[in-house]
């Protein structure tokens, strides 16, 4: 499976949440990861992703189709 189909949102974290980048998934609920750039928020997103799909399979739960856009 592809992981980088899944769409990733990335926004900045405030210096008082300790500065750097959250990268969420919103088709894969608490899927989400951080970076000190959004180049690395968006890597670091794709072992979670990986770690989220890989659990879910564990546990019997379905895997959802990646969406194509974000609301």
């Amino acid at each position: 499976m592809n992981l980088l189909r899944y769409p990733v949102i990335i926004e900045p974290l405030s210096e008082d949440d300790g500065g750097g980048f959250f990268a969420t998934v919103p088709d894969l609920p608490g899927c989400m990861s951080d970076g000190e750039t959004p180049e690395e928020a968006l890597i670091n997103v794709q072992d979670a992703i990986a770690a989220w799909i890989e659990a879910a399979t564990e546990n019997g739960q379905p895997i959802p189709a990646p969406t194509r856009k974000v609301a």
